[in-house]
């Protein structure tokens, strides 16, 4: 099934879909005229090719993202540094199910790829099931960790026959989305399914 996504400040980026790749990148209103047939996503501010987190094993191996049942123990925050460490030493099971939720956080920052090198088998398997990508580390990082690093990495252009892998930003441009950060995400799309929208 064909799928339109088109953002309000980036019409002439129109996204179509056909499943997990991308038939066409283009104007909106010649992909609309082209596929009338074609179900239509729109959305708030740009669509982008997505973010990359050049932190994979600092916020998913090295990071506790509390399950929100933890909340009156441990907080919403993620959690890092030796207190994490001695979580996952005290109990191992936490690395997958913090994995998980560390992928669902990066998700809603637009981020559709990490960097890093992953070791541990269980965020291995929860990025590998999320979908997302894994690239190369930029050769120097920001510091420190973070869901909204600066300065964001976009990955290259959308093209046809590419991935259908991008997200969407409440922001009027790229310069307001580096200014406001990955936090402005409204969605993330990633093999052409919805795997991140705002309420």
């Amino acid at each position: 099934m064909l799928t339109l996504h088109v953002a309000e400040h980036s019409p002439e980026t129109a996204v179509l879909a056909d499943g997990a790749s991308i038939a066409a990148v283009g104007p909106y209103d010649g992909l609309a005229a082209a596929h009338p047939a074609a179900r239509v996503r729109r959305w708030p501010g740009i669509l982008t090719p997505g973010l990359l987190n050049p932190y994979g094993p600092e916020l998913l191996e090295a990071t506790y993202h509390p399950d929100p049942r933890e909340a009156d123990r441990f907080g919403t925050e993620p959690i890092g540094g030796e207190r994490a460490a001695a979580l996952f030493r005290t109990d191992p099971a936490r690395l997958g199910a913090s994995a998980r939720r560390g992928v669902q956080r990066l998700l809603a920052h637009g981020t559709v790829a990490v960097a890093g090198e992953l070791r541990a088998r269980p965020v291995l398997d929860a990025v590998r099931r999320a979908g997302l990508a894994v690239g190369a580390r930029p050769p120097r990082l920001p510091a420190p960790p973070s869901l909204s690093p600066t300065p964001l990495v976009l990955l290259p252009p959308l093209t046809e026959g590419g991935p259908a892998r991008f997200a969407v930003f409440d922001v009027a441009d790229r310069g307001e989305l580096v200014g406001r950060g990955a936090a402005t995400c409204v969605a993330t799309v990633i093999g052409g399914r919805l795997v991140y929208r705002s309420r």
